[in-house]
């Protein structure tokens, strides 16, 4: 399967059913940021630190797999120059559809977040990645290719889940709690049998890639970045798993001005 081709459909179907990450911010939301006052989560729930990000005025920011019409409409808004970068066209769509309603220039791309041979080295002052890495077959040329593309000094924030998430049997899980089942390395499309795959595919929902810690932080390591930042998140409420662990991750990675 390729799953970067399955996942590019199963999020323009998720766009169809107004998908938490697919229903674009309102009026308000913009009018605020362009006030200074604003928020954004890598993660389910928990907003990013503002420490994070320093000044958006006058930077170049890439949103990677970060479409959907919610974070970089905030970012054009409050002042950066934004590209959002995206595998699916309905979700690009929903940033272009606030980019219009508001009056916001965000250049908007299409391809694969592992692949970002279309920017020149250097182009980006900050890289906001939130939890989409789990789409991908492969994330250390991910970490790579963000390396390559910011500048000295720029910032990459992440977001990701923990592996062991995607070890949980759900169908255990409604039977009275979380058990683990699946071993690591785990990926939708090698770890489950056709049976428990269609759970996703019959209903066209994206497959998912459960990346080591190893891959994910310590692959942001090899890449050559320092890690400056780091917090744990939950999921939204109804989720049994939250009820024992936090199942997200956000990390603040700096590329440094000089290796």
């Amino acid at each position: 399967m390729d799953l970067t081709a399955y996942n590019r459909e199963a999020w323009n179907r998720q766009v169809a059913k107004g998908d938490r990450w697919t229903i674009p911010v309102g009026p308000e939301v913009i009018a605020a940021a362009r006030r200074g006052e604003w928020s954004v989560v890598l993660t389910p729930c928990k907003p990013v630190p503002r420490e994070w990000f320093g000044s958006l005025a006058g930077k170049d920011v890439l949103g990677l797999a970060s479409a959907g019409g919610q974070q970089c409409p905030v970012f054009a808004a409050a002042g950066a120059r934004v590209t959002v970068f995206d595998n699916s066209p309905a979700q690009l769509a929903r940033d272009a559809e606030v980019a219009e309603r508001e009056g916001l220039n965000i250049r908007r791309m299409e391809g694969d977040m592992s692949d970002l041979s279309a920017f020149a080295d250097e182009s980006f002052d900050l890289i906001f990645h939130p939890c989409s890495n789990c789409f991908s077959p492969e994330i250390r040329p991910v970490w790579h290719e963000a390396f390559r593309v910011l500048r000295p000094g720029g910032v990459l924030l992440a977001g990701f889940s923990n592996p062991i998430v995607f070890l949980f049997d759900p169908e255990l899980d409604k039977q009275g709690g979380p058990r683990l089942k699946y071993r690591m390395p785990y990926s939708d499309v090698a770890s489950l049998t056709d049976e428990e795959r269609r759970r996703y595919t019959d209903e066209g929902e994206p497959l998912c890639v459960a990346h080591s810690l190893e891959d994910q932080i310590g692959g942001q390591l090899d890449a050559g970045f320092l890690l400056t930042g780091f917090y744990e998140d939950k999921h939204t409420e109804g989720d049994r798993l939250s009820e024992y662990l936090s199942g997200f991750c956000a990390t603040r990675a700096l590329k440094p001005a000089s290796r």
